[in-house]
C-alpha cells in the first residue's frame, strides 16, 4: 500500500495588536454614515459687481460691512453660495458630490443672465460631512489613551474626541452618546472608509449598558 504523507499542519497566525482594527470585524455594522454636506469651490473667471447683483438676483445678500461676500440661496438642491468679486464662489450645503456640482452649475446660470461673462470653471469639492449613530456609549478617556497619537480629548472645551485619521485623510469628532461627524473628505468613498476603519475600535471602548428602571415600581 502507498505510504499515506501527513498533511502539513497549518501556519499559525499572530494575534492582532490592540491598535490594530481586526479586517473581520470592520464588516460587522450596516450602519453608513450619511453626507450632511459638501463643500465645492469655482471660478466665473470674471469681475462681479456684488451690489449690482444684488439689486436684481432673487435671494441674494450683500453687507460689505459684514462680510465681503455676497450670500446667494437656491431652493433646488439647497444650497448657498458666496459669491466674492474676483468671480471666485464658494458652494456649500448640498447632500451629495453631485448635487453639489447641479447647484453650482445654477449658481453660475443666475449670473450668466444677469449679463456677466461667466464660465463654469475649476470646479472642486474640498470638503465632504457626514454623521451616524453608532447607538452605544464610548468611552473617550480609554480611546484617547490608547490612541493618543492620533486623538485629542479636552471636554472643558469641547465635548468631543477629536481623531486624525491618517489613512484616508479624514477627522472624526467622537461623542459619547455614540454619534460620529467625519469631516474633511474630498470623496465619499474616504467617509465610509474612515467610518469602517473607526468603528472597531470604537466597539473595543463600547460603555456597558446601565439596567433599564422603566419596570422598577417607585413607591410613594
Amino acid at each position: 500500500m502507498p505510504a499515506v504523507v501527513p498533511s502539513p499542519l497549518p501556519t499559525p497566525v499572530p494575534p492582532l495588536s490592540p491598535l490594530e482594527p481586526n479586517p473581520e470585524s470592520e464588516c460587522v455594522t450596516d450602519i453608513v454614515p450619511q453626507i450632511q454636506n459638501v463643500v465645492s469651490t469655482f471660478n466665473l473667471k470674471c469681475s462681479l459687481k456684488l451690489r449690482d447683483i444684488a439689486s436684481k438676483a432673487r435671494n441674494a445678500e450683500y453687507n460689505p460691512k459684514r462680510f465681503a461676500a455676497l450670500i446667494m440661496r437656491i431652493r433646488d438642491p439647497k444650497t448657498t453660495a458666496l459669491i466674492f468679486s474676483s468671480g471666485k464662489i464658494v458652494c456649500a450645503g448640498a447632500k451629495s458630490p453631485e448635487l453639489s456640482r447641479l447647484a453650482a452649475r445654477k449658481h453660475a446660470r443666475i449670473i450668466q443672465k444677469l449679463g456677466y461673462p461667466a464660465k463654469f470653471t475649476q470646479f472642486q469639492i474640498q470638503n465632504i460631512v457626514g454623521s451616524c449613530d453608532v447607538k452605544f456609549h464610548i468611552s473617550l478617556e480609554g480611546l484617547v489613551v490608547t490612541h493618543s497619537h492620533f486623538c485629542s480629548y479636552e471636554p472643558e472645551l469641547f465635548p468631543g474626541l477629536i481623531y486624525r485619521m491618517v489613512q484616508p485623510k479624514v477627522v472624526l469628532l467622537v461623542f459619547v452618546s455614540g454619534k460620529i461627524v467625519l469631516t474633511g473628505a474630498k470623496v465619499e468613498e474616504d467617509i465610509l472608509e474612515a467610518f469602517k476603519k473607526i468603528y472597531p475600535m470604537l466597539r473595543a471602548f463600547m460603555k456597558p449598558q446601565k439596567p433599564s428602571n422603566d419596570n422598577q415600581l417607585v413607591k410613594t
